[in-house]
């Protein structure tokens, strides 16, 4: 039977990679614009949570942004958006959409994390705290939804090549960033959304409430 999954975030980078999979593999995929769905407006994510016509079997919390500030600069504005885009807005859809995986008997959600949801580094506070939320969110929803075959599991990617690190990165802060990668390169979009994919097939039936780091053995240095 056709499966349906919502992408958030599925306009570039690694919602773009995962929207592509699983088409690919037959899956009908929601990926709403911003005028659809404004995750920074709870007002928005309900009125679209309502829109909705058929049940949604794969929810991707894919979208996230990040400001980069030391504790100083750090204002509540930005603040406000980042736990709302990056934690408040997930927890809303999953609360809206677990009603219908509990009635179908099944349903699997992934969060995009990050690798500093683990580790950190400077200017990373407002990332760092929400990210780890998501990490710890993943943890809770995976216990209270296990009875239903809902299967919650959270994806940590180290360092993509996607427009959000080109952003924050200058080209000789890259070139330093690869030196500290066993790998020696960056991850390819197409790379996470693979890992996405298992974490959604029939192939899984078991793994729930784990955080797969896919960073090229980052956090091991």
């Amino acid at each position: 039977m056709a499966r349906t999954a919502l992408v958030t975030g599925a306009s570039r980078g690694i919602g773009a990679a995962i929207r592509e999979k699983f088409e690919k593999e037959g899956i009908a995929v929601l990926a709403p614009r911003r005028d659809e769905l404004n995750l920074l407006y709870n007002d928005s994510i309900d009125s679209f949570l309502a829109s909705l016509q058929h049940p949604i079997d794969i929810l991707i919390n894919n979208a996230g942004i990040n400001y980069l500030a030391g504790i100083p600069e750090i204002s509540l504005d930005n603040a406000q958006a980042m736990i709302q885009v990056n934690l408040s807005a997930p927890m809303r859809l999953v609360q809206g959409l677990a009603s219908c995986m509990k009635a179908a008997g099944q349903g699997r959600i992934v969060n995009i994390s990050s690798i500093f949801g683990i580790v950190s580094k400077e200017r990373r506070l407002l990332y760092t705290t929400t990210k780890a939320g998501l990490i710890g969110m993943t943890k809770t929803l995976a216990i209270e939804l296990a009875p239903f075959n809902i299967l919650v599991n959270s994806v940590a990617p180290g360092y993509v090549m996607t427009e959000l690190t080109m952003q924050n990165n200058s080209d000789a802060e890259l070139d330093k960033i690869r030196t500290t990668i066993p790998m020696g390169r960056l991850a390819e979009p197409e790379e996470i959304a693979e890992v996405v994919s298992f974490l959604c097939s029939d192939r899984n039936t078991y793994i729930t409430g784990q955080t797969i780091v896919v960073d090229g053995g980052f956090t091991c240095m």
